[in-house]
């Protein structure tokens, strides 16, 4: 029997993209949220947009949030670090043409920093950075850590991390990017986030390495101060009374394909976009690996187990029946949709679809593990196609929408009646 569970973690590398559209004005009150003027409990699962204020009506917003983006519902403390990505945090005005070219910016650019130019908003926001403590990463980590320092006298506790790094920008601090690549005579650009194409038709062979390196980089100061955190749930005592979650959106593709795509598009869901980690620490638990198929939602299927919390209505499957050796139904079959891109594998075969149902890439996972030939043509992979779009229209209940020839959808997925 598993000792009592006192603290429960999941951190997560997360990105997504949403497109807000229409704005609800919103305040809560108790367990019920007010929506321009009407009372409904569940008002987030149909708001494309929230703009929650705070518990009495007629406060100043404090926090504006896309509906299926909103972190914070349902958690009594939270902590947002600024300056990820092309976040507009600091001013672009520190960014100076030396720098900007460094980067391979629009020196046209340079001084005209609206309509927002990510790639300046990036650049401006890396200026902060002195040391590796500045990082988005090490203040996220930090902050966890005390976290669990002020709160470790309340049982049970839930801390949910989210390293957004390694996405997009890659720009590791030296000493990590020195890891896995040390040229002093580089002079070539930084790229801080290559366009999701082909990388031969954007960058150098040396500019590239430079480009994996600086990913690499940033995984390992993931990986760094992950591993503080974990030093500092030991010495509270907490390590063997938690269940620690790891895992990611996605991964990302760096030439390692056969269309030598770099980056995630919706048509590139290769092994490196698609072969997550999926790391879960249970005490009491023998250390070991499986190479069972799984979703990422099976780490949330988990904790509702561990937590003691059941008949919760969950797609995803609980992960500690497989490590602990009692009752596991495997799965026989993945499937995923992407924008209007779709997924499916086994274990036999690996096949990215067309929303259409017909089919961009099949690969023999059986002689081709890596997925680098593509056999779609090849008159056998004619039936593991039918089989594929079978179970995909199978789990997307008979029907797919197609967004192909629309710009926008509400917070629920459904798209308008026409383009807008």
């Amino acid at each position: 029997m598993i000792r009592k569970i006192v603290l429960f973690i999941m951190v997560v590398s997360y990105c997504s993209i949403c497109q807000a559209m229409d704005i609800y004005n919103c305040y809560k009150t108790k367990e019920k949220i007010v929506v321009d003027g009407k009372l409904l409990e569940n008002a987030w699962k149909k708001a494309p947009e929230l703009i929650f204020l705070d518990m009495v009506e007629g406060s100043v917003p404090a926090l504006k949030t896309t509906a299926g983006m909103n972190f914070t519902r349902g958690f009594l403390q939270w902590e947002f670090v600024r300056g990820i990505e092309g976040s507009i945090y600091h001013s672009p005005s520190r960014v100076t043409p030396e720098m900007f070219a460094k980067f391979g910016g629009d020196l046209n650019r340079l001084r005209k920093p609206y309509p927002k130019y990510a790639l300046l908003n990036n650049v401006a926001n890396l200026t902060g950075i002195f040391s590796e403590e500045d990082t988005t990463t090490a203040k996220v980590f930090l902050w966890a850590m005390r976290f669990i320092e002020e709160n470790r006298i309340f049982k049970p506790l839930f801390l949910f991390i989210d390293s957004f790094i390694p996405h997009e920008p890659w720009k590791a601090p030296d000493s990590y990017l020195e890891m896995y690549y040390n040229n002093s005579d580089y002079q070539g650009r930084t790229i801080l986030h290559a366009k999701y194409t082909p990388v031969d038709d954007q960058m150098s062979e040396e500019e590239f390495k430079h480009t994996v390196a600086h990913y690499c980089g940033l995984v390992s100061m993931v990986d760094t101060w992950f591993g503080y955190f974990i030093q500092k749930l030991k010495r509270l005592g907490m390590w063997e009374n938690s269940v620690v979650a790891v895992l990611s959106d996605h991964g990302t593709n760096f030439a390692d394909n056969p269309e030598r795509i770099i980056g995630k598009p919706h048509y590139g869901m290769y092994p490196g976009v698609m072969k997550i980690p999926l790391m879960i620490h249970f005490p009491e638990v023998v250390k070991g690996i499986s190479g069972k198929l799984l979703y990422n939602i099976d780490a949330t299927a988990t904790i509702y187990t561990m937590a003691g919390i059941k008949n919760v209505d969950v797609d995803g499957k609980d992960l500690y029946g497989l490590v602990n050796g009692s009752e596991w139904q495997e799965r026989k079959y993945l499937t995923c949709r992407y924008g209007d891109s779709l997924w499916y594998r086994d274990k036999n075969h690996w096949i990215i679809m067309n929303i259409d149902g017909s089919a961009r890439s099949v690969f023999d996972l059986q002689k081709d593990q890596r997925c680098q030939k593509n056999i779609v043509s090849a008159p056998e992979s004619k039936r593991a196609i039918e089989k594929a779009w079978k179970h995909i229209m199978e789990d997307a209940n008979g029907r797919l929408s197609d967004y192909r020839n629309i710009e926008k959808t509400d917070a629920l997925g459904e798209k308008y009646p026409e383009k807008r």
